[in-house]
């Protein structure tokens, strides 16, 4: 299979989701905004339809609109403050909404392409979309370097951070726009469907492993390399939707990372105990 080009191309694009996901994932979970990534992953439906029904490639009009939506979302949070939900039920189906009505105006028929971005493809990944993405993780791993502390204060006290007199509204706002250009450019290989759960298991599983926030990013690179290159080989072996294919190895991982976790916190208790008991003997 490493002799197909779609394979060489899914395979570079699973290695640098693997960089991304994880810093992405891990800021989405603290600041509790994981069904953000939904939310902008079914909003890119839209953006999918409007480039097939322009006739232009879809990846543009995705980046566009999830871009928009990005910053709508960051203005909503703010009306809404006490009850940001809203913002994400109102968005994810409107979001749903204009896709269904753009692709009942097509009439050249397009269940075929949008099925693809639904369930995710490994042979619809192209060079232009690897170059993207690698574009993408730079700047990504770029700014966590230089921002890293100023987005620790703003994900934990964003009160705290308006007082220091940190950018609170833009670096937002910025952070939902990478989050959404990062699924408009990584959908077309894990499914809009799916790819909110593979930007935050990544995350979640390396949160059961290490305490530490650097800790947790490093584990989570390793985590999501294995699931998605096992998930891309198990996609391929078997003609199963990729997404799909490697979303269910992540949740298989969190399964054993949480019963290896508890067995050992189990036994470590056991064996307090026990040495309390000596020493009460003693």
């Amino acid at each position: 299979m490493f002799f197909y080009g779609f394979m060489q191309r899914a395979f570079q694009a699973s290695f640098l989701i693997s960089l991304t996901a994880p810093i992405l994932g891990l800021f989405l979970i603290l600041r509790r905004q994981s069904l953000m990534a939904d939310t902008l992953s079914h909003v890119s439906l839209a953006g999918v339809a409007l480039g097939l029904l322009l006739g232009i490639s879809p990846t543009w009009t995705n980046i566009f609109v999830v871009m928009v939506v990005a910053v709508a979302l960051e203005y909503l949070r703010l009306v809404y403050r006490t009850y940001s939900e809203i913002s994400v039920a109102m968005l994810m189906s409107g979001g749903m909404a204009v896709a269904l009505v753009l692709m009942g105006l097509n009439e050249s028929g397009t269940s075929v392409s949008i099925n693809q971005f639904l369930f995710g493809s490994i042979v619809t990944i192209s060079q232009e979309q690897v170059i993207l993405l690698a574009v993408l993780t730079v700047i990504i791993i770029i700014l966590y370097i230089v921002f890293r502390k100023p987005m620790y204060i703003l994900t934990f006290d964003e009160d705290t951070a308006f007082t220091a007199g940190l950018p609170v509204r833009a670096m937002s706002i910025l952070f939902n726009v990478l989050t959404g250009v990062t699924i408009a450019v990584i959908m077309p290989i894990v499914g809009a469907l799916l790819v909110s759960a593979i930007i935050v298991l990544p995350a979640a599983i390396s949160m059961r492993l290490s305490k530490s926030f650097n800790g947790v990013i490093l584990i989570g690179i390793v985590v999501a390399l294995i699931g998605m290159l096992s998930g891309l080989v198990a996609s391929y072996q078997y003609g199963t939707p990729p997404g799909a294919s490697i979303t269910l190895i992540f949740i298989v991982l969190f399964g054993l990372t949480s019963l290896i976790k508890k067995t050992l916190s189990s036994s470590r208790r056991e064996r307090l105990n026990k040495r309390r008991d000596l020493a009460g003997d003693q």
